[in-house]
């Protein structure tokens, strides 16, 4: 079997992974699954700062497959990984250098500096030179409008007062900005949204 092949089925086997975090190094957690079968997961420094040992986590994987190893990679959310996976799409860009580059900040923040063409902003990142950074914005410019709706459009008003509420009683705000995303907003206070993804989190 191909490389391809094998990579393409392991991300149709393992596309999310739900379980207890048993242990965060800082780049990796490893995650104990219902079933009693603990995975070894890469995510990014923003992430992992985010994910507390013994939570409850959901995320979406994505699983590199090499001639000598099999990595997973996680990801707060689909958007996160569809930036991932674009990422991989520039020449010279591995998995790991992806995954660095999601922690320069939110996906609406990484795909507005790309749009605007940020070169600097990118080579923020150790391994991402000028030339490097200028290929990403060359290639990706086209494609990153189809992340997470509009550019920019982060989460703010009441939907931020809302993951702020559920910071403060203890959920992380990986888990926080997963619950609020997924709940129509319109024309509700920060209270209402914050009871809606306290349902939905439970």
């Amino acid at each position: 079997m191909s490389l391809i092949f094998l990579a393409q089925i392991a991300n149709n086997m393992i596309s999310i992974l739900s379980g207890k975090v048993l242990a965060n190094s800082g780049s990796q957690i490893t995650i104990l699954t219902p079933g009693g079968v603990g995975y070894e997961v890469m995510v990014n420094l923003k992430s992992a700062q985010e994910i507390v040992v013994g939570s409850e986590v959901r995320i979406s994987t994505y699983m590199a497959v090499r001639e000598n190893a099999m990595e997973l990679y996680g990801f707060a959310n689909a958007n996160e990984k569809d930036l991932f996976t674009k990422f991989l799409l520039v020449g010279g860009i591995g998995p790991k250098t992806a995954l660095h580059l999601l922690s320069l900040g939110t996906v609406n923040e990484i795909s507005a500096a790309i749009a605007r063409g940020d070169v600097d902003y990118l080579k923020n990142v150790s391994g991402i030179g000028k030339k490097t950074a200028e290929r990403i914005v060359v290639e990706l410019q086209s494609r990153i409008k189809d992340i997470g709706g509009e550019i920019g459009d982060d989460l703010g008003g009441a939907m931020g007062d809302a993951v702020e509420g559920l910071v403060a009683l203890g959920y992380s705000s990986f888990e926080a900005r997963d619950a609020v995303k997924k709940i129509d907003a319109k024309g509700k206070t920060s209270e209402q949204l914050l009871k809606e993804a306290l349902q939905r989190i439970k």
